[in-house]
């Protein structure tokens, strides 16, 4: 169900890689400006590094996830016309992509919250919401970067909140010790074997924290930092909002259970 909602790097003419700057940290190993080319960044849009990129020390390039929108902006809003070509759009391109990956990533979570039959009494809601986002997704570049971001987010994230709600209402532990502490962030936390279903994760620091063995079905991770936490052996099966970028951020292995529409990392089988 979200197979459109997926990077497709082959449709692309690399714009997370020129578009989008970083800083020299654990994730990059130099910093970059916006509109400045990735030094491993080829002529025909594709990584030389890509299977090494963990070992070279873009750990934030694994982590990153588009939801679709660079093939989109490179192949409708600009028509497949290239950067390189057309010079003078790129700036503008490069503009509109990280405002369009916002789109999509809210596209991602909607799509998840309508094919859930407990949310089935906001559904023209979400459906209504998920439409004036596809809509916003096809104005023109000018357009689009006229869009209010901020205020449209507020909209979709009532409902994604309403629908967290609704989804985790008989599973969220009441009434039931399971060893976890209620704290704003978790960073290298132990949390190890709990039965965690239907708690709410949504925006917390999870940073090495460790999750193996836990039991994480109907959990709400939206926006949560899962870098280097641990999550072995973890039934993320039914967990709600998670990204391909969160769990290629994490740690894992064959015994990890993670929703079908996930790719399970490669890092994650190697280890």
């Amino acid at each position: 169900m979200f197979n459109e909602l997926k990077s497709d790097c082959e449709n692309c003419f690399g714009l997370c890689c020129v578009a989008l700057p970083y800083g020299k940290s654990s994730d990059f190993p130099y910093n970059k400006d916006v509109g400045d080319p990735c030094r491993n960044l080829c002529s025909n849009n594709l990584c030389t590094i890509h299977e090494q990129l963990r070992e070279k020390g873009f750990r934030g390039c694994v982590s990153y996830e588009c939801f679709g929108a660079g093939q989109h902006v490179s192949q409708s809003i600009y028509k497949g016309k290239d950067w390189r070509e057309e010079s003078e759009h790129a700036e503008e391109m490069f503009a509109v992509f990280p405002l369009v990956q916002q789109l999509y990533e809210m596209l991602w979570y909607l799509q998840q919250t309508l094919t859930l039959k407990e949310t089935l009494s906001i559904q023209n809601c979400l459906q209504k919401i998920y439409e004036e986002t596809i809509e916003l997704t096809i104005k023109k570049p000018e357009e689009i970067l006229k869009i209010d971001i901020t205020a449209h987010r507020s909209k979709v994230n009532a409902l994604l909140i309403e629908s967290s709600e609704m989804y985790r209402a008989n599973w969220n532990n009441k009434g039931k010790k399971n060893g976890l502490k209620k704290k704003p962030d978790y960073l290298g936390a132990n949390l190890k074997g709990l039965n965690l279903q239907g708690e709410d994760f949504r925006g917390k620091l999870m940073i090495a924290a460790n999750l193996s063995q836990s039991d994480l079905r109907r959990t709400d991770f939206i926006g949560a930092d899962l870098r280097d936490a641990d999550l072995s052996g973890a039934d993320l099966s039914e967990v709600l909002f998670i990204t391909q970028s969160q769990i290629n951020s994490a740690v894992g292995d064959v015994h990890t259970k993670i929703p079908s529409y996930l790719e399970r990392p490669r890092h994650w089988i190697e280890l």
